[in-house]
């Protein structure tokens, strides 16, 4: 690691400058962090010098296959593979045409999917070994010839594994050619990923090539690949426990010393940055799905009442739930996604309902089958006796099969019980026709909550797994020692060099510590929020190609203040009090209104919302409110909603009744890229059980708003604001008006 720059500081730089062997990390693979999040030099010579991973790109060299000639060649060599192709000709003069596209195109995917097929229709016929060895042995060649052209075509190095894994052929000579291109390039990703497939062909044991890695690392700490490498071989060391990687602690410790020596010696290099980031999530990250927070939450004393007046103060509003058909939702939310939530891992008992006719539902806007939030609707049917009060327990974790994506059980049992009472239980208050009445969302029309705090904490769950302290887990005094003396440093560091993805570190760590310590209740909580929060406004100026990402990051830090206690959470609490809307007084609206959010979390901690205000924000997205189930009035208007893909998660509000999305961004941009960056309806993930066919019937309104049928159908909106985004013109109301038959107002006025 010699020749690289070194710290100010002589304290730190004579701290890790010493070589130190390396052992493991880690319990899941975990993708590090955006590449685009890299520090940037603080003298550049040149902005024409764009880097990558701290080392600029080279300007492209002269492309030769520009020439009349090439080009004529290239034109005929394909005409005469298609030919082949669709005659299903497979002689070696038709091989040999292919073999000389692929060394002038690489990247010509047609032409290796020709040579497989190609192959198999001659090794079908084929049972001498050593003829099916020479014929695989050329197709090694064949790969070979386009790597030495193009040493990052995805097409050849897949064509290469395909080779490999029919079985006939030495690996030794693989290992010397990935030798030979990671001299031309060590960080070559399609070379590391090829590595790490013929590794596990030949058995190589895990140790062997986690030694690799610190032999390439040493080389050049700058290796990027090296270090993600490193993670994955150290995921699976640690997951496997392996002998010698079982004391998770000292592994960590000693990965953290690694990192150190290259942070350190050359903070401008990103490569240890990203390490580090991702070794810090291992460091807190739980190896089992946690539940976070439930609703209702344990203990809890609710009323499910059919009306919506609550006059006279008799109910608290915190813990009544308005239902106009008797339903009553459990939810679960996880601290990340899991599936396997069913009647079989979760017991409901009451008295209404076997457990078994009782289904939970992911909710998520993709068809994956697992959610970080799962619900389910108990139904209480017209029962007269409006004084008892109905027990609910639920039970699970006690078997296994809720899992995460990555194999890791819930396995930590768990119960909680609520008690549900019946208010006003008559079924001739829940037609909705009857009463319904606009909601006005203007400031006077809010009055601030007066009422005890006690009511609001009765059903908000601060601690993690609160429901359960026998499963509470809590930070290890390794964890924060280790976090603690991380932040040291860093500040050290950041006080002689400033650069961005320093920053940006301290700020997760900082956030990290904050985390840990909410789990002690004796502890004084979120020290760190005023710091974290200059770090990131800092951050967006320092880097404001990625002010998008900071602000983000910024959001979650203000929505965690927000709803870090009680008394925070009440001084955001109104009461809504409107005079046209008599029949809804008393209902509690939680209002975020001119925050500069442009992201929303903790909904954990927001389950028992009704009423929510989000306006005159900076959303360009709402994931994460289908947890909030009880939500029956949004207002999101005056925000930076850019589509209709943004709305998605409204499909999963079943009790959604009042929606305000105007001014927003609607229509006013020709391309929705969401619809490309996450799975939904538009991507032909959500909305599968809709058939279009059924309501197009020649509406060419359908046609062209497709995407509102399939957000609002299904849905019982009996309000509506739409003014002020591009796509509300007459014939976006009207289709409004047929989707939603319950629809009572539209832009303030009454649908007919």
């Amino acid at each position: 690691m010699e020749g690289r720059g070194v710290l100010k500081s002589e304290s730190l730089r004579r701290s890790y400058v010493t070589p130190v062997l390396c052992v493991v990390v880690v319990a899941a693979a975990a993708t590090p962090p955006p590449r685009s999040l890299c520090p940037s030099a603080p003298h550049r010579e040149s902005v024409a010098k764009e880097k990558m991973h701290g080392r600029p790109r080279k300007a492209p060299k002269p492309d030769d296959e520009a020439s009349a000639a090439k080009a004529a060649q290239l034109q005929t060599l394909q005409v005469q593979l298609l030919q082949n192709h669709h005659d299903k000709i497979y002689t070696k003069e038709a091989l040999e045409i292919c073999a000389k596209l692929v060394e002038v195109n690489p990247e010509h995917y047609t032409a290796w999917n020709y040579r497989k097929l190609a192959v198999e229709s001659i090794l079908r016929s084929e049972t001498d070994a050593d003829a099916i060895k020479a014929i695989l042995t050329q197709e090694l060649r064949v790969a070979e010839s386009a790597l030495r052209r193009n040493f990052k075509c995805y097409a050849a190095w897949y064509h290469r594994k395909w080779v490999l894994n029919k079985g006939f052929l030495s690996l030794d000579h693989e290992f010397r050619l990935l030798d030979q291109f990671q001299k031309l390039d060590s960080r070559n990703f399609h070379a590391w990923n090829y590595r790490r497939h013929v590794a596990a062909l030949k058995n190589l044991s895990l140790e062997e090539e986690l030694k690799f890695t610190t032999d390439m690392i040493d080389t050049n700490f700058s290796n990027y690949s090296a270090w993600h490498n490193r993670s994955v071989l150290l995921s699976d060391l640690l997951k496997q426990k392996v002998q010698g990687y079982s004391h998770r602690e000292k592994v960590l410790t000693e990965e953290y010393e690694l990192v150190h020596q290259a942070i350190f010696t050359d903070p401008d290099d990103q490569s240890g940055w990203f390490y580090h980031l991702w070794l810090l999530d291992q460091t807190v990250r739980p190896d089992s799905p946690v539940l976070t927070a439930s609703w209702p939450p344990e203990g809890s004393e609710l009323v499910l009442s059919f009306e919506h007046n609550l006059s006279g103060g008799l109910l608290s509003p915190f813990r009544t739930v308005y239902s106009d058909d008797g339903v009553f939702p459990i939810v679960l939310c996880f601290n990340q996604a899991v599936g396997g939530v069913n009647a079989s891992t979760v017991t409901i008992v009451y008295m209404f309902n076997k457990n078994e006719d009782l289904s939970w539902m992911p909710l998520s806007t993709d068809n994956s089958g697992s959610a970080q939030a799962w619900v389910t609707y108990l139904n209480f049917p017209d029962v007269k006796d409006l004084s008892q009060a109905y027990p609910v327990e639920v039970r699970f974790g006690h078997s296994q099969g809720i899992v995460t994506s990555s194999g890791c059980h819930y396995c930590c049992p768990s119960q909680f019980a609520f008690t549900v009472s019946l208010h006003s239980f008559n079924l001739e208050h829940s037609e909705v026709a009857s009463n319904v009445e606009m909601v006005v969302w203007k400031d006077d029309g809010f009055n601030a909550y007066g009422g005890p705090i006690m009511d609001l904490s009765s059903i908000v769950s601060f601690d993690q797994l609160k429901i359960d302290k026998e499963c509470l887990q809590k930070a290890s005094s390794w964890q924060s020692e280790t976090i603690s003396n991380e932040i040291a440093l860093f500040r050290e560091l950041l006080s002689e060099i400033d650069c961005k993805i320093g920053n940006l570190t301290l700020a997760r760590l900082l956030m990290a510590h904050d985390a840990m310590m909410s789990y002690q209740p004796s502890q004084q909580k979120k020290t760190h929020s005023k710091e974290v929060l200059d770090l990131f406004i800092g951050l967006m100026k320092m880097d404001p190609c990625h002010y998008r990402y900071y602000k983000d990051e910024h959001s979650l830090v203000l929505m965690e203040q927000v709803t870090s206690t009680s008394d925070s959470l009440v001084r955001h609490c109104c009461q809504y009090d409107h005079q046209i809307s008599s029949g809804l007084h008393n209902l509690i609206c939680f209002r975020l209104k001119n925050m500069s959010l442009s992201r929303i979390g903790f909904i954990e901690r927001l389950l028992w919302v009704q009423m929510l205000d989000l306006s005159h924000n900076e959303l360009r997205s709402i994931e994460g409110l289908e947890a909030m189930q009880l939500l029956s009035c949004l207002n999101l208007s005056n925000n930076k909603l850019r589509s209709l893909t943004a709305l998605e998660p409204l499909r999963l509000l079943k009790s959604l009744k009042v929606l305000d999305i105007s001014y927003n961004e609607i229509g006013a941009h020709s391309i929705d890229t969401t619809r490309y960056l996450c799975a939904s309806p538009l991507s032909h993930a959500v909305g599968t059980d809709w058939n279009i066919n059924e309501d197009v019937n020649n509406d060419d309104n359908v046609r062209k708003y497709w995407e509102a049928v399939v957000i609002f159908k299904g849905l019982h909106l009996t309000q509506l604001d739409v003014v002020g985004n591009a796509i509300a013109d007459e014939r976006f109301r009207l289709l409004l008006s047929k989707v939603l038959p319950c629809l009572k107002w539209l832009d303030g006025e009454v649908v007919h």
